[in-house]
């Protein structure tokens, strides 16, 4: 048996932070397995479903790399198909058409609520062999004894009376069908045999499975997962970090450190925390999900996304770099390789947004602080950097290591320590106080620039 996962999130938003966990677990799977994975647009709903939340799901697998070999398929192109089972179930006695009425429906339903009984269809046109005029709906005939018993591959064995499942929809007034439908079919027609998605989804999986048999199908094996809570141990929203995956690209996180942290959101593998995307492969299990849900945490992201800049390729970052120097407007070719930016960087900031930021004095026109200028441009370091400025014309070759001799030299002509040549040199070079080593600083900006930087910082501490 080939092993088939499939991703179908629908396109009525963007893609977030569960959709993506649920997409790497399908895609592990079917990888460790050498099996096959689909990716399904649910897009069945289309007075919610926008191109913009189409392209917002491809944009994010493309972007974490979770690349699928079947796919994308949208549902709204099979409707000639699911029209067609419908119609077999129906000339089966497997569904019937109701004719009910949504007056007698919300009645049926406060009656319900007023009796303190669980809303449901009562079967009313169940057993009704009459064709009557007028618009109506197709429902599934539910068996209405006996049990659907299946094993969850992360929760163990599930239970469900038939007596608890009412007779669902399956194709709306206007013909078109309904989600549990569309996903029966799809998943039938598609040989899916591993159904990894939310626990949101459980109460689904029995009336899938009734529909399934129905047809003669055998039923896929089923995981549902749980969800993601926020630090305060409360369902994941916007405040904690719930938004779009590629929101996680603009805020400067590399596509490993997520995925990275996302398979670790209910899985794990021992303490190990830092994994590489073969490793994962390797080492996927699925009833190795916790039933638990698991909590959200900035900080620990945070510090994977750092371990991934400072350990990854530089030239691999510096693809992700590039994006974000470009959202900036900085022109890079106007400065020092990227890749040698990140070298330098990796271990000043967290994310890739704040490396750009802090970067930009490669590559563009010094932008001074204020306070840094007060404190370190002044009158009495015009000899300071005069005589830096000097030393530096002179050099034969512009490198790191005679970068750092000439300021230690300069350090001990005026017996001084190299904090006192560095910080100020630093302020007229980069505009602050922070950067990286002084002389990988001034070795990445290159003569020229350094030059004339020295010579500008010189007027103003003349002002």
């Amino acid at each position: 048996m080939t092993v088939v996962t499939r991703f179908a999130p629908s396109p009525t938003g963007y893609l977030h932070i569960g959709g993506a966990r649920t997409a790497l677990y399908c895609w592990l799977y079917a990888r460790k397995m050498q099996g096959k994975f689909i990716l399904r647009i649910e897009d069945t709903d289309v007075e919610r479903s926008t191109q913009e939340s189409v392209d917002a799901i491809l944009d994010a697998m493309q972007w974490l790399d979770l690349h699928y070999d079947e796919g994308p398929y949208y549902q709204t192109k099979s409707f000639d198909r699911y029209r067609a089972v419908c119609e077999q179930l129906l000339q089966e006695g497997k569904a019937y058409r109701c004719y009910c009425s949504k007056e007698r429906l919300e009645n049926l339903r406060n009656q319900q609520t007023e009796n303190k009984e669980k809303p449901r269809y009562d079967g009313y046109c169940r057993d009704s062999q009459e064709v009557q005029a007028g618009s109506y709906v197709v429902r599934f005939r539910n068996p209405i004894a006996g049990v659907v018993e299946f094993d969850d591959l992360v929760r163990g064995k599930l239970t469900f009376s038939n007596a608890e499942l009412d007779d669902l929809i399956i194709a709306r007034s206007d013909g078109t069908p309904t989600y549990n439908f569309t996903v029966v079919v799809d998943d039938w027609d598609m040989k899916v045999t591993h159904v990894i998605r939310g626990d949101d989804h459980i109460n689904n999986t029995p009336r899938q499975i009734n529909i399934l048999q129905a047809l003669g199908a055998t039923p896929p094996q089923y995981a549902h997962v749980s969800m993601i809570l926020g630090s305060d141990g409360k369902r994941l929203s916007k405040r904690h970090g719930a938004v779009s995956v590629m929101q996680y690209r603009e805020d400067g996180f590399l596509p490993e450190a997520l995925l990275n942290y996302l398979v670790r959101l209910g899985w794990s593998y021992g303490d190990q925390e830092i994994f590489s995307r073969e490793e994962l492969i390797k080492l996927f299990d699925i009833r190795g999900i916790n039933k638990a849900p698991a909590a959200f945490n900035l900080e620990k992201l945070l510090w994977l996304n750092q371990h991934y800049m400072k350990t990854s390729p530089s030239e691999h970052v510096a693809k992700e770099l590039a994006w974000h120097m470009q959202r900036l407007g900085v022109d890079v070719t106007q400065g020092p390789p990227l890749a040698d930016i990140v070298q330098a960087q990796a271990e000043r900031a967290k994310t890739l947004k704040e490396m750009a930021e802090k970067s930009r004095y490669f590559y563009e026109e010094v932008r001074f602080n204020g306070e840094a200028v007060k404190k370190h441009l002044t009158a009495d370091e015009v000899p300071v950097l005069t005589l830096v400025r000097d030393e530096l014309a002179k050099l034969a070759e512009w490198s790191k290591e005679s970068l750092h001799q000439v300021i230690q030299n300069t350090a001990e002509k005026l017996a001084v320590k190299m904090g006192k040549i560095a910080q100020p040199l630093r302020v007229a070079v980069t505009g602050d106080t922070v950067s990286p080593p002084i002389d990988v600083t001034l070795a990445l900006l290159g003569r020229e620039k350094t030059l004339a930087r020295l010579n500008g910082a010189l007027v103003l501490c003349a002002i």
